[in-house]
């Protein structure tokens, strides 16, 4: 509908992504300084503190590449990276910045003709919540019945919805909704059943070991 819209990633969402995988008390000065980078993000006003914030994480991914491609053979001859959950949280900013969604908020072509907000906190206050409010006041529904009261608390909430007689028209049958879910459940096990890094157990996870920090600069 709006394929030249742009998108902006809710920063404090990409700070939680970042902090999930460092923790809030890292034990190495990589994931200190990459979870300070993440908190410093929630604070960016200008297009010239995003540019200085933007040339710190790529300083941070140059001065701790040979760190974070280290890695580890378990007891069973298997490797993997010592540091994986740094590399996804790096590879979660990395991406943002490539797709260009992390500093739209900034743009000043946009803020002429609103203040575009860096933050989801309009949607999660004034429509997700009554959302969920909505469904917990109604929790004897079927999956389908669910569904489809979404769409209707988003029809008759908008700003000029149409006449019930013309929803109907357009509004996804229990069938339609019931093949969707359907396609998403058979999506989200076939996800579920690949392996991917972090998933497995570990050795690390079910041993004991020295977690003292003497790499210091």
């Amino acid at each position: 509908m709006w394929p030249k819209a742009q998108h902006q990633r809710c920063l404090f969402h990409v700070f939680c992504q970042v902090k999930r995988y460092t923790t809030s008390r890292p034990n190495t000065m990589a994931g200190i300084e990459l979870y300070c980078l993440a908190k410093d993000i929630l604070r960016l006003e200008d297009s010239e503190s995003a540019e200085k914030w933007v040339k710190r994480f790529v300083e941070w991914v140059r001065k701790y590449q040979k760190f974070l491609s280290e890695i580890t053979t378990d007891e069973r001859g298997h490797k993997r990276p010592t540091h994986k959950r740094l590399l996804k949280a790096e590879r979660s900013v990395l991406r943002l910045l490539r797709e260009n969604t992390l500093f739209t908020y900034l743009d000043e072509e946009l803020n002429k003709e609103f203040d575009a907000p860096s933050t989801n906190n309009r949607i999660e206050g004034g429509i997700n919540s009554r959302l969920r409010e909505m469904l917990r006041n109604h929790r004897g529904l079927s999956i389908e019945r669910r569904i489809k009261a979404v769409y209707w608390w988003c029809y008759m909430h908008s700003p000029e919805p149409l006449p019930s007689s013309e929803i109907l028209k357009s509004m996804p049958t229990d069938k339609s909704i019931a093949a969707i879910y359907q396609r998403i459940n058979e999506k989200n096990r076939l996800e579920k059943s690949l392996s991917i890094w972090g998933d497995a157990i570990v050795w690390s996870d079910l041993h004991h070991y020295d977690r003292t920090f003497n790499e210091w600069d």
